[in-house]
């Protein structure tokens, strides 16, 4: 036996859906937070996140139910301009600051209030983009969040400005508004590049809904989490051990290593990826011999995998990612 097993997703856990990105009226959304809310339970969420741009709300006393609760935080900026006369944005860091669990919240030294607005800090020519946006993430876990990174394709990111980053939770790899406004949101290369630098980050699809009309916004990429309970802390924990998939569109149902294979169990795809760290040709693709799809595909693992993540993808192109499982020898 080459590697040790493990699971992918907790037994016995429940599953829940849940966009940790989008906007409202209270920055440059169209909707209230409580439309937002409403339209995201019409479709089968069960969380929320109302990041708005730079500005902390905590609507958890209104909008909460008994099926579906809001996740406090904010999208918080820092952004390169081309000059000090020409304002264009060359760069930006958009990263999130998701409200943490209560032990988080308990130790931390700072505090976020409802409504409370961050300046963007604003850098003109140059800046020092990896450090610039460590200090943003410093901040954020200072008051008890966990963290994203935002867009890095849309954003206009060197790789050296997040590869180095710690104390990030997860990377936003697919962003149904940027997709649809500009095919701008869609990417795994950044995810893979800190993933093969031997370091977890997990990984989350996202709407990032403005709800403007100008296309599509809304309902097109979520999260999957499997945790006991719906509730703010059970919720989180999933979170931050990795026990969630994402999605546009196809559902997975188990995950894992398994007597030496990786496998995946999903709703009928055209293709499964199996992506690993390691040397070149390192993973291997599974693709249906028929139209009925894939719902169940292993891949043999050599000994020299570092990591393993899967893609499901189904005929009309949308994908499910899951995690990274890094190996351990058995």
């Amino acid at each position: 036996m080459l590697f040790q097993d493990q699971a992918g997703f907790p037994a016995g856990a429940h599953w829940y859906r849940g966009n940790l990105h989008s906007h409202t009226v209270n920055s440059d959304g169209k909707l209230t937070p409580a439309e937002s809310a409403a339209l995201y339970r019409a479709h089968g969420y069960h969380f929320l996140c109302l990041s708005e741009h730079d500005r902390y709300t905590d609507y958890r006393g209104e909008l909460d139910r008994e099926d579906f609760i809001i996740l406090p935080g904010l999208e918080a900026s820092a952004n390169l301009l081309a000059g000090y006369e020409d304002h264009s944005r060359v760069r930006t860091h958009h990263m999130h600051g998701i409200l943490g669990t209560g032990e988080m919240q308990a130790g931390a030294p700072l505090k976020f209030s409802h409504g409370q607005f961050l300046q963007p800090s604003v850098y003109f020519e140059t800046w020092d983009g990896a450090g610039t946006a460590q200090q943003l993430a410093d901040f954020l876990r200072k008051h008890g969040c966990l963290v994203t990174y935002n867009h890095p394709v849309w954003s206009r990111i060197e790789p050296a400005d997040i590869l180095t980053l710690e104390g990030i939770w997860a990377l936003e790899i697919y962003n149904y508004n940027t997709v649809n406004e500009s095919g701008t949101g869609a990417d795994t290369t950044y995810w893979d590049l800190i993933l093969r630098s031997g370091r977890q980050i997990f990984a989350f699809a996202s709407d990032d809904n403005h709800n403007e009309g100008q296309f599509d916004d809304s309902c097109g990429g979520w999260i999957q989490a499997a945790a006991p309970s719906l509730t703010h802390d059970s919720i989180i924990n999933s979170l931050l051990a990795g026990s969630f998939y994402s999605s546009s569109g196809p559902e997975i149902t188990g995950w894992g290593i398994k007597n030496d294979h990786a496998f995946v169990d999903c709703s009928a795809c055209e293709r499964v990826n199996f992506i690993c760290g390691g040397y070149i040709n390192a993973g291997g693709t599974m693709i249906s011999p028929t139209r009925d799809g894939l719902k169940h595909a292993g891949f043999a693992l050599s000994g020299s995998e570092t990591y393993v993540r899967a893609e499901c993808i189904d005929y009309q192109g949308k994908t499910a990612w899951t995690n990274a499982i890094f190996l351990k020898k058995a």
